[in-house]
């Protein structure tokens, strides 16, 4: 079971890392749900960090529906950060009707070339779940961040185990107040093989 930290900054990342952290998922303003972090935060990890780092691609908060302009802005990011040696990102796109916006996230699969493409909690934001979940598996996506379209993950735990059964390629990461705590408690009833958290290596 892989255990992925969400953090801040690069004190609480070194603290994840120690504590048992197998992977990072870097951001800024979690207060909003994250946003990218600045490139400097994104090289120091990498320079100091021995597991692999995640950096999330959302120029702001709000919704996901993102203009022409912030689309130039993710795809900047996405060239600095692959420039940077970042191991992937974390992003998604919706349209007006809440469905994938595969146009821009297509886009965004290529700029980032090589790294690996994390579909995040945008997805939880969309009309039909499953069914989008389903058009992810044309996109590219390794994985996709998700709490059953719950606020957590032990009441998202119906749909994360059908999202688990048509996930084909694609790695299910289990997510919503997913801590040490129950971390384990969790795996039992969704048996996925990666799960995130604020807290998941720590109260």
């Amino acid at each position: 079971m892989l255990k992925e930290a969400c953090v801040e900054g690069i004190t609480e990342a070194l603290r994840a890392q120690e504590l048992g952290a197998d992977r990072i998922e870097l951001c800024e303003n979690l207060a909003v749900g994250g946003t990218t972090p600045s490139l400097g935060t994104v090289i120091t990890c990498k320079r100091l960090l021995k597991i692999p780092v995640i950096a999330m691609i959302r120029p702001r908060g709000g919704n996901f529906i993102y203009s022409s302009e912030e689309l130039d802005t993710m795809m900047v990011d996405i060239r600095a950060f692959s420039e940077a040696g970042v191991d992937g990102i974390a992003t998604g796109a919706l349209t007006p009707e809440g469905k994938v916006d595969l146009i821009i996230l297509r886009q965004l699969v290529k700029e980032a070339g090589i790294m690996q493409v994390t579909f995040h909690k945008a997805i939880d934001e969309t009309a039909d779940l499953l069914g989008e979940f389903s058009r992810l598996t044309t996109a590219g996506i390794r994985r996709v961040l998700t709490s059953g379209g719950a606020p957590t993950a032990f009441e998202g735990m119906e749909m994360l185990n059908k999202m688990l059964a048509m996930a084909g390629g694609i790695t299910l990461v289990v997510a919503g107040k997913v801590t040490s705590g129950n971390l384990y408690d969790l795996h039992r009833l969704i048996p996925a093989k990666e799960f995130h958290g604020r807290k998941i290596v720590a109260e």
